[in-house]
């Protein structure tokens, strides 16, 4: 029946062992040594990804740790800026009281001078007084006094009516 068909048995049975014999073969041959690099290949680039992967965690961490020194620069930058207006503050303060001293120190030197000058011209008034008040004694009575004594007589009555007046004004 195979003759039939134009089937020789022994060319078909030559056909299937070199069939097998070659399938053997390249299994052998190509199809391990081809799959184990692709396994290789495969675990090449499972490898790859999980460097990636780590890499990828390693890059946000970096990043965290990047956004936590800016923020702790931000607050340190923060904190210089503060003490600086503090400082600055403060120098103002100084200078203020630096200036309410000095203003102070003028005005006291300016109301002793001002009590200096009112004595001296309080001792002026007076000595012009007392010299006016013997030329008018001269005159009055028409002869020479004793301008020493007079001098001396006219301190005390005014030192003391400036004594009491002083203390009306105080």
């Amino acid at each position: 029946m195979l003759d039939k068909l134009g089937i020789d048995l022994p060319q078909l049975l030559a056909f299937v062992i070199n069939f097998f014999l070659l399938f053997g073969l390249l299994t052998l041959v190509l199809y391990r040594p081809i799959t184990r690099m692709l396994d290789q290949r495969a675990a090449k680039i499972k490898e790859s990804l999980d460097q990636a992967e780590v890499m990828k965690q390693e890059m946000a961490r970096a990043e965290e740790t990047v956004k936590a020194q800016i923020e702790t620069g931000r607050r340190e930058g923060q904190a210089i800026v503060a003490q600086a207006s503090q400082a600055a503050e403060r120098l103002k303060e100084e200078a203020r009281a630096e200036a309410r001293k000095e203003a102070e120190s003028l005005v006291a030197k300016a109301r002793t001078e001002m009590a200096v000058e009112r004595e001296e011209s309080f001792n002026q008034l007076r000595r012009e007084f007392a010299d006016l008040a013997i030329l008018a004694a001269e005159k009055v009575i028409d002869q020479s006094l004793d301008k020493k004594a007079h001098e001396k007589l006219i301190d005390k009555v005014l030192q003391e009516g400036l004594s009491s007046r002083k203390g009306e004004l105080n």
